[in-house]
């Protein structure tokens, strides 16, 4: 089999192509690769095979449509700074520790620890400026000059534009506009306004309900049924803002004005699923179905999915608010868990808060049943390991990563969208891509006969997920000398004139850096040296086992020129030419070689997301859900894969 590989890559091999997203769900038209099949052949996704049916958002008003299709002064600032545009004209604030990585490459809306959605009152505190819903009972010019004062890379021509068009269609607008005229004629009445989450309740115990009735906004007296711990209350005067339930209808509108502008109303606790069939007992849709159906690529202009940025920062806002309902559910059944069999834990909180003088308060658990806790990696870790005991050692460690100017990724998009901006479609594809290339040494066996493997996806600070997966070969197709090595991995530039496709494909994807003298600058330089140890020096044979991993043979060669700079082997991460020139991607292939390298290896592959570090503090209890919200990172790409 070796022999196999080896000489498919020194002839044509076809590129994987996943084609064209034109298959169609039956039920609501959402697009679909002919890979997404599930295996009941059936696409699933979207509404779950017509489980869920939702209303259709309204039409996108022209004016949003241009700005994000044209390639105008006013349009190309509005969609770099559009989340500044909607954080300025929003009825609500969304707070979170937005953490961009650095440097300088495409952008990627990532954040770290918890995310907070506050509402204020009608009129600001003397202390404060005004913002938010409380602009809208400005004059429209005054409003806008003050918007313009804390985000003044907007340009005031399409922030006015903006405004008139929200005054007009939106029904929040109009809510806060109607409750600061109540307030003006009835200067003595004590009124507040509620956006209920149960827009069916009686209305008549409530005076001067507004005109809009799908935003089920009311005024309510002193002497009105207070309001639901769910419904967001605008009081007139009041100290600081208030949080809002992710759970509230209103949430997702009043914090995104620019993708939902006439003020369609969210995910609600108590949303059902559209039966045509009479007599069928209604289920509730979930949050994780609701933003599916929403999220779902179907045909014609979508002003979710064409928004950039802010597009962006809503998939990772709904990410978190459907994570939040998982864990508080497990915070609410902490004794279904059985909490007390954890004895072994609760010994050593209580021994660490002794040394440190401390109290054991209550315990919450997170249980390995919820994937991507620590818990969950430490059982996903021991598991790997009894593998190893199992099977023996892994002989390959394979790397796989997303590629954004994949063909079919570049093909699925519209007017002036880049890959970054739409997360959805790259992890799509970058599934479909990965489900291959696992097949290939499971079912094609170009490795040999594979015994067991593991992978586990992760995602880099820019949200391009990559893959590591772990190879067991049997005893037949033990990778056991230089040769051997040879044949599976090689660490050197293609001849371009005996293959310049795979040199291409080497040149583009495969090369480290540079860095060290050359790029003193460049992430991988660690205290002026290279992190990964390049450049490598040249070897003119393939040495098998050196601190557990062979050197590969990397011969002297003319530098050539790639970019601004000239490199040779040195500078080339190890690869299997079969699979570079089938995937057209980074795939680093290395051999392990001894030992030494498993722990590390499987420790690596399930070391967890990306996280802070969490001290031990005085507090009343040791609550592993909020330690484990304080700690994780979430970027727009890994969202989408929930």
């Amino acid at each position: 089999m070796a022999n196999r590989v080896n000489s498919q890559a020194e002839t044509n091999v076809s590129v994987h192509d996943c084609g064209m997203m034109t298959e169609i769900c039956n039920f609501c038209q959402a697009l679909y690769w002919r890979n997404e099949l599930n295996s009941s052949n059936k696409y699933t996704k979207c509404c779950h095979y017509g489980k869920v049916r939702l209303l259709n958002l309204a039409e996108t008003p022209d004016l949003l449509k241009e700005l994000l299709t044209n390639n105008s002064l006013e349009a190309r600032n509005y969609q770099q700074h559009i989340r500044e545009y909607n954080a300025a004209l929003a009825f609500a604030s969304l707070g979170a520790d937005v953490k961009a990585p650095p440097g300088n490459g495409p952008y990627c809306f990532r954040t770290h620890g918890q995310i907070y959605h506050r509402i204020a009152p009608l009129y600001s505190d003397e202390r404060f400026k005004p913002g938010y819903g409380q602009l809208y009972i400005f004059d429209a010019s005054e409003a806008n000059s003050r918007r313009l004062e804390n985000n003044p890379s907007c340009l005031s021509s399409v922030m006015e534009k903006l405004d008139a068009l929200l005054r007009t269609i939106n029904s929040y607008a109009e809510s806060y506009l109607q409750m600061h005229q109540l307030i003006q004629s009835n200067p003595t009445v004590n009124v507040k306004m509620i956006f209920m989450e149960h827009p069916d309740l009686d209305m008549r115990r409530y005076n001067a309900p507004t005109s809009r009735t799908e935003v089920a906004a009311i005024f309510v007296g002193d002497d009105g049924e207070p309001p639901a711990n769910r419904d967001i209350c605008i009081y007139p005067i009041g100290e600081g803002c208030k949080n809002i339930s992710p759970l509230n209808q209103c949430n997702d509108p009043t914090i995104y004005p620019l993708l939902f502008p006439r003020g369609e109303q969210g995910w609600s606790n108590e949303m059902e699923h559209v039966e045509e069939r009479r007599f069928v007992k209604r289920n509730r849709v979930t949050q994780l179905q609701f933003y599916a159906y929403r999220l779902s690529v179907r045909s014609g202009f979508s002003l979710l999915h064409s928004s950039g940025k802010l597009f962006q920062q809503y998939i990772v806002d709904a990410y978190v608010k459907t994570e939040g309902s998982r864990l508080n559910y497990i915070r609410l059944n902490q004794k279904d868990l059985r909490v007390e069999f954890y004895r072994g834990l609760l010994d050593a909180l209580t021994t660490r808060a002794s040394n440190n003088n401390l109290r054991v308060g209550k315990l919450v658990i997170l249980s390995s049943s919820f994937q991507g806790s620590p818990r969950s990696m430490q059982q996903n870790y021991q598991d790997a390991m009894a593998m190893v005991r199992k099977f023996g050692l892994p002989d390959l460690f394979v790397a796989f990563t997303c590629k954004p100017s994949w063909p079919e990724i570049l093909n699925a998009m519209q007017g002036r969208e880049r890959p970054e901006n739409r997360p959805d479609i790259v992890v799509r594809v970058f599934k479909m891509k990965l489900s291959e290339l696992l097949d290939d040494p499971m079912k094609r066996k170009v490795f040999g006969c594979v015994t067991s493997y593991i992978y586990v996806i992760e995602f880099q600070e820019r949200g391009l997920p990559h893959c590591h997966i772990l190879l067991t070969l049997d005893s037949s197709s033990k990778i056991r000398t230089t040769d051997d090595i040879d044949k599976f991995v090689i660490a050197k530039l293609p001849n371009i004139n005996v293959n310049r496709r795979l040199f291409e494909i080497v040149t583009k994807c495969m090369v480290h850096g540079p860095c060290g003298i050359i790029n003193p600058n460049a992430p991988c330089m660690k205290d002026g040296e290279c992190s990964k140890q390049f450049p490598k020096t040249f070897r003119e044979e393939t040495e098998e086992n050196v601190n557990g991993y062979p050197v590969y043979k990397r011969r002297c060669i003319e530098p050539v020129r790639v970019g601004k700079h000239y490199i040779d082997n040195r500078w080339i991460v190890p690869y299997n030419p079969w699979l570079s020139k089938k995937y057209n991607a980074h795939i680093n292939v290395e051999v392990c070689a001894s030992l030494k390298s498993v722990k590390y290896l499987y420790k690596y592959v399930y070391k967890g997301h990306d996280a802070a570090s969490i001290t031990l503090k005085n507090v009343d209890s040791d609550d592993e859900i909020l330690n484990f919200l304080d700690g994780r990172y979430v970027s727009a790409p890994e969202a989408m894969c929930v």
